[in-house]
């Protein structure tokens, strides 16, 4: 490894990428930014029927504040500081934010509160169904609504190369789908198992367990699981494992 480890992300080609990317030069990295995510609006909205209405992303909040959305008395639900900073950009109350920014952080930081409670779940088409199920099992009455789809762009899969040559340090993944599209990138070059192998000798780092789940199923050994889910987080802690195994 050079004094500049290499380090793919897959953020949506946004300011989300820009941000990943600036993040990781200034820790002295180098990054290979490769988005994974391209999103495509449904042009739906949340319902208002409802006592709580959850949200899981940035997309989501821009996304219902551009379709007009308004609140109707609804509890407003955010899980993690990006999702809740772009709430209240737009406009938006925030009254309930998790300790613990994922989904079943907020099936527990709910509690028995929601027993008999309508709750609107609007976000992806791949949104993880620990959330629905979790709720459900805490005695809510669920409905989701899907504001957008997450596909993957045409272009992507300049990492997958990079990995299947030996050139990458380090891979930090933000969820399953952008395991699934890395592994699908590189099966378009005819890569997957060279770009598998490269992982091998990278220290890869994942958002959550069920994206260490996801990486499990298809061959990808995780090395760490960031200790908090945010970009910034399991970049510093990926970047530190790189530096700790050099």
């Amino acid at each position: 490894m050079s004094d500049t480890p290499t380090v793919a992300v897959f953020r949506p080609d946004d300011d989300r990428l820009e941000q990943a990317v600036a993040f990781l030069e200034d820790r002295d990295a180098e990054p290979i930014p490769d988005p994974m995510l391209a999103v495509e609006a449904t042009d739906a909205r949340p319902r208002t029927d409802a006592d709580y209405v959850v949200f899981t992303s940035k997309t989501g909040a821009e996304l219902i504040a551009e379709a007009g959305w308004k609140p109707h008395g609804e509890t407003v639900c955010a899980i993690g500081p990006a999702t809740t900073d772009a709430l209240r950009a737009e406009g938006y109350a925030v009254d309930h934010v998790p300790d613990e920014y994922t989904s079943s952080g907020l099936v527990e930081s709910l509690g028995t509160a929601v027993d008999g409670a309508r709750i609107e779940v609007a976000r992806s088409d791949h949104g993880s169904p620990v959330l629905l199920e979790g709720l459900e099992d805490a005695g809510a009455y669920v409905h989701e609504t899907i504001l957008y789809r997450l596909v993957r762009p045409t272009k992507s899969g300049e990492s997958a190369e990079v990995a299947a040559e030996g050139g990458l340090d380090a891979a930090c993944f933000t969820s399953s789908l952008t395991v699934e599209h890395f592994l699908e990138a590189a099966a378009e070059r005819g890569l997957r198992e060279e770009a598998i192998a490269g992982l091998e000798d990278a220290v890869v780092g994942v958002i959550g367990e069920p994206t260490r789940e996801t990486a499990a199923a298809h061959g990808v050994a995780v090395d760490l699981v960031a200790s908090e889910a945010t970009f910034d987080r399991l970049a510093t802690e990926t970047i530190d494992a790189v530096t700790d195994d050099d």
